[in-house]
């Protein structure tokens, strides 16, 4: 389905002529063949929606980290430059979920896993990636399981 939907922006932005989106789309749809040679090497199957959606994640949090550091080098135009990608990557995802609604996902996470410390972060985290891929950021979700699972 994705796929399919970035290969239809891909046509559309060459007919609109529009070239930042053009050239954005044309390196997701690289980076999505990339992966799945990686995963074809490793003797798995194609990447799913749900790959991909890790896929775009990682793709915008490279863009977001070279927008902080090209506005430390003072390259304001290069730094707008990422942001237009992101926000044209962003548009494959799913909405974002807001901080209440992963609190209270990782609050059924715990009682899902049984967790009871900080050792078992890694089966809560687990269980939050299988339901809720592309849909939170998971950097900031492990802070806050992290703290969940301290008091």
């Amino acid at each position: 389905m994705l796929r399919d939907d970035i290969n239809n922006a891909v046509k559309d932005a060459m007919r609109a002529k529009d070239e930042r989106k053009l050239s954005t789309l044309r390196m997701v749809n690289s980076t999505i063949k990339n992966a799945d040679i990686a995963a074809r090497g490793e003797g798995k199957p194609p990447l799913t929606d749900a790959d991909l959606l890790g896929v775009f994640q990682k793709m915008i949090k490279q863009r977001q980290e070279s927008v902080e550091l090209y506005e430390k080098g003072g390259r304001a135009e290069l730094a707008a430059g990422e942001r237009e990608e992101i926000a044209i990557i962003s548009a494959y995802l799913p909405k974002q979920m807001s901080d209440a609604d992963v609190n209270a996902a990782i609050s059924a996470a715990i009682a899902e896993t049984g967790a009871a410390g900080i050792k078992d972060m890694g089966k809560v985290i687990g269980v939050l990636k299988a339901k809720y891929a592309g849909q939170m950021d998971f950097g900031k979700a492990s802070g806050m399981v992290k703290a969940a699972l301290s008091s």
